[in-house]
Order: structure tokens, then C-alpha cells, then sequence
């Protein structure tokens, strides 16, 4: 196998597009390999990692394009990069050629549509604060999908619209469903009674889910970035998504969702709960639950109880926790009883970060330690992102994994790549994933994962690969169909991140 790269100084595509060349050049024949990235510290780490690091690369700028080809010869590898360059050229034809306008600026864009009352943003972050307070001086809500906008940005944008009395969702807000529409990546969902606000994306993602599953439905979802609930924020996008839920005459129920606020947050999102006058659940994972009860929050552990405990609510039940152990402890069984020897850590690998902090909430109760690059407490940092210890789970949605690449709910390459390196390793005993589908998510999960999960059972069969599938039946994807395909690669599929998580524990244990 050769590995051959070219370096393209100051050259610029969107990661969307490399991403799909790079799908392109991958399918090529004789090619094992091809990553087509933009030359950050965090690339370049990731491709070092993959055996794809060449010496031109290794003094690359950010603004400089990276592409890396892995082949049988090197007249294939010099045939892809050629190749590439060519599927660029006609990526930007191809936009050049469509006659469909498309405003450029928010001017142009309320012209055609001057009744708008929101903006969504997703734009490079240095640009993003600009471009959202124009949309604030024209009056619009916002939806801020764009990261890497400064905090100080941030809290300038929220108190701006709070004072106009509009809100700022966001930065690095993936997820809204409002009045039924999902924005960004967001599912097709039940309309009901259950109101959620969330500080995380796809734990929104995930209870609202959960919650059209079970026949319920959802009134409002209102994200507002995983950073407004710290104390440099002070939670004034969520406060103004909890004030608004509670005004909505069409909610009934709110559901809360977020990291452990900062106290200071935590102290106003309780008292203004406290006086809502409908009933409210909360997770706040990772959190400590008996400091909530005296506010009158329904607070869980977990996504999964969450969602089940706003559905019962909403149809005048008591909430009641997932009873699945003992079915998931036969199934556990069954796995551990053709296991490998060797095979003992559970190995998760999340596109969503939410899912990784639940996975830590459920797993190290009954596994011990859980490293991670986003640790519920700071002395399970993994030393690296890109290598595993023991008991491991990764958000590959964080930042590290990002910065010039798409989101691997769009990607699956590099989750891909991982998948394999966990499972060629002899102490892993579950690979354990989220799969996302939905709006703005992969519209083919099965055609990108299927193929690397029966690589990896056929090569030992004792390996274990359980996911979770987040999204409902009406989405494009429609979760039955990718549920069932899963479950043709050879994983184990469960209706939950929590369920997935505990079966996981269930099976290292």
C-alpha cells in the first residue's frame, strides 16, 4: 500500500464538498483510503494517526488544502489525486451552473420572504456575530448554527435581542423544532403538548425522538448552545426558552435539558420552574438530582427517562424508570457466553456529545472508570482523543474532530476509520454508537456504516456492536428501515442511547 499526497497552499472548499470528493476518489478503484482536508493542527493530528501524514504536510497552514490518497500502486494514487482535483473543479461548476437564486445577504433573502421571523446562521464563526446582529437590527429571532463565535460575542448578541425581545439560539445551536419546523439537524416529529428547552443539541434530538416514538409530541424545541447555561452566559437564552414554554398555551408539559448549569444558572432556571404552573422535568446529566427536588422539577437521570417521564405527565400518568434490565441481561449474557478471551472494554464512539455524557452517567456506575475527551470529571481525560484506555467513549463531534471536516453526522469517515482500529484491537469487547438520522443528518447511514460493522463481526464474530438509532419513522432516513439494516450488518440496535449504554455495561461487566 503507497500513500501519496498533494498540498494545495492557500486554497479553499467548504468541508461538505471535500467531503463528498473524498467519498468520490474512496470509491475508485484500487483505493483503500483518501482524506481531502484543510491543513489545521487537527487534520493533520488525525491523519498522522491514520499512517496518512506525509512530510508536505507536515508544516501545512490552516488555509491550506491537504490531499491524501493510500492506493495498491502508486500510478492509482497519482491517478486519484488527479481525480480529485477534477471532481473539485466540477463541484464549483456545478454550483456556478444552477440558475436557482439564492440571496446572498439577509437583505436579500427578507425580500423574498419579508414576513421571516427567524434567521438561521451558519457561516465561518469569525464571521457569525456580524452576520447575526445585522439579522437582530432587522428584527429577526435567531438561530446561530455557526461555533467558534467569541463568548463575549455571545452575551453582547443575547442581551441585544433579549432587550428587543428576541432570542439568540446558539452559537453552536444544532437543534430547534419550532412550530413544527425542524431547523438544522432535527426530526420529524409528533406535534403535542411537551415543550423542551436544551442547552444540548442531540439530546434534544434524542428526547423529542423518544418522545414522537411513544405517541406523544412536541409543542416547541428551543437549542441555545451548550454555553449559555455557564456563568460567563447566565443561561439568557434558556431562561427566555423556559419563560416562553411556560406563556405557550399549546404546552403543557416543559422538558429541560442541558450539562450541569453553572449554580448561578441552575438558581434561576429552579426559581423560575418553580413558579410555572405546569409540570416540569429536567436531566441535567451528570448533575446532582437532590438539589432540584425542592424546586418541583421531575428530575432524571437520564435522556430516556426523561422523555417517557414528559410523555406520562402529558397523559396524566406517574413517570416510571426504563424496566428493561432483565431482558438486557439475558441478551448481555448471550454475548459475554461466545466472547473472545481478552475482549473486556467497552469502546463508544459518539457523533453526538450529549450521548457520550450519558454514556458516562450510565456506564461508570457499574464499569468504574470511563475515560473520555470530554470527562464528566476531570481525571478521566483521555491523554488523546485519537487513542483509546480501558473503558472509552469519544464525542468526535467536539471540536478537535471538526475544525475543517463536516459533522460526523453528516461524515462517517472518521468514525468509520475508528470503528475499525477499535475493533481490530483485542481488549475491546463493545463498540458501542449513536446513529442520528434526520434532518440535515447522512441520508444513507446504512450505506456508509453496514459495510465497516461486517467488516469488523466478520473478522471475530465474539465482537459486540451495539448502537442506538435517534430519529422516528417519518424522517427521510425513517428509523425502522436503518434500524433493520443495522441489525442485517450484525449490531445489536437498541430504541436508546440509555438502553444501548446499559447493555453495553451489561456486557463488560
Amino acid at each position: 500500500m503507497i500513500t501519496k499526497g498533494l498540498i494545495k497552499k492557500g486554497e479553499y472548499f467548504d468541508s461538505v464538498s471535500l467531503m463528498l470528493v473524498a467519498r468520490k476518489v474512496t470509491a475508485l478503484d484500487g483505493i483503500k483510503d483518501c482524506s481531502i482536508v484543510m491543513g489545521t493542527a487537527e487534520n493533520r493530528a488525525i491523519l498522522a494517526n491514520s499512517g496518512m501524514l506525509l512530510d508536505l504536510f507536515k508544516n501545512a497552514l490552516d488555509s491550506d488544502l491537504l490531499i491524501a490518497v493510500s492506493a495498491g500502486t502508486g500510478e492509482q494514487a497519482d491517478d486519484a489525486i488527479a481525480k480529485a482535483q477534477e471532481f473539485m473543479a466540477q463541484s464549483g461548476k456545478t454550483e456556478t451552473a444552477n440558475t436557482e437564486f439564492k440571496p446572498r445577504s439577509t437583505e436579500g433573502a427578507l425580500k423574498i420572504i419579508p414576513q421571516a421571523n427567524l434567521c438561521l446562521i451558519s457561516v465561518a464563526g469569525k464571521y457569525a456575530a456580524a452576520v447575526a446582529r445585522d439579522a437582530l437590527e432587522r428584527g429577526l429571532n435567531v438561530m446561530l448554527f455557526s461555533d467558534n463565535v467569541p463568548v463575549a460575542s455571545e452575551v453582547e448578541l443575547k442581551k441585544y435581542a433579549q432587550a428587543r425581545d428576541l432570542i439568540v439560539m446558539g452559537p453552536d445551536c444544532g437543534t430547534a423544532i419550532i412550530n413544527g419546523v425542524p431547523l438544522a439537524f432535527a426530526n420529524a416529529v409528533n406535534r403535542g403538548d411537551i415543550g423542551a428547552v436544551a442547552a444540548a443539541g442531540t439530546g434534544l434530538q434524542e428526547v423529542t425522538a423518544l418522545i414522537s416514538n411513544a405517541g406523544a409530541g412536541i409543542s416547541q424545541a428551543i437549542g441555545t448552545g451548550g454555553r449559555d447555561v455557564k456563568q460567563e452566559v447566565g443561561g439568557i437564552a434558556f431562561l427566555q426558552g423556559l419563560e416562553a414554554l411556560i406563556k405557550d398555551p399549546g404546552t403543557k408539559i416543559i422538558l429541560l435539558v442541558s450539562k450541569p448549569p453553572h449554580r448561578e444558572v441552575m438558581a434561576k432556571i429552579s426559581e423560575l420552574a418553580r413558579t410555572a404552573g405546569k409540570p416540569v422535568v429536567g436531566v441535567f446529566l451528570g448533575g446532582n438530582p437532590d438539589s432540584l427536588k425542592e424546586c418541583g422539577i421531575t428530575v432524571c437521570r437520564t435522556l430516556e427517562d426523561a422523555a417517557y417521564a414528559a410523555v406520562a405527565l402529558s397523559r396524566g400518568e406517574k413517570p416510571a424508570a426504563a424496566a428493561d434490565s432483565a431482558s438486557l441481561q439475558k441478551l448481555a449474557a448471550a454475548e459475554r457466553a461466545n466472547k473472545r478471551p481478552g475482549r473486556k472494554y467497552v469502546r463508544g464512539l459518539f457523533s453526538g456529545g450529549t450521548f457520550c455524557s450519558e454514556a458516562q452517567v450510565i456506564m461508570e456506575p457499574a464499569l468504574g472508570t470511563v475515560y473520555s475527551n470530554v470527562p464528566l470529571s476531570k481525571t478521566n481525560r483521555l491523554e488523546s482523543a485519537l487513542t483509546s484506555r480501558e473503558h472509552t467513549v469519544v464525542d468526535m463531534g467536539d471540536d478537535e474532530f471538526t475544525v475543517g471536516r463536516p459533522h460526523p453526522m453528516i461524515d462517517f469517515s472518521l468514525r468509520n476509520r475508528r470503528i475499525a482500529q477499535e475493533a481490530a484491537d483485542p481488549t475491546t469487547s463493545v463498540i458501542l454508537l449513536d446513529v442520528v438520522i434526520g434532518y440535515g443528518s447522512n441520508m444513507a447511514p446504512l450505506d456508509e456504516l453496514g459495510p465497516v460493522i461486517r467488516a469488523a463481526k466478520k473478522a471475530d464474530a465474539s465482537l459486540s456492536i451495539v448502537c442506538s438509532v435517534t430519529g422516528t419513522d417519518k424522517d427521510p432516513q425513517c428509523r425502522k428501515k436503518v434500524a433493520a439494516g443495522l441489525e442485517d450488518a450484525g449490531a445489536l440496535v437498541m430504541p436508546s442511547n440509555a438502553a444501548a449504554c446499559r447493555l453495553a455495561a451489561f456486557i463488560a461487566k
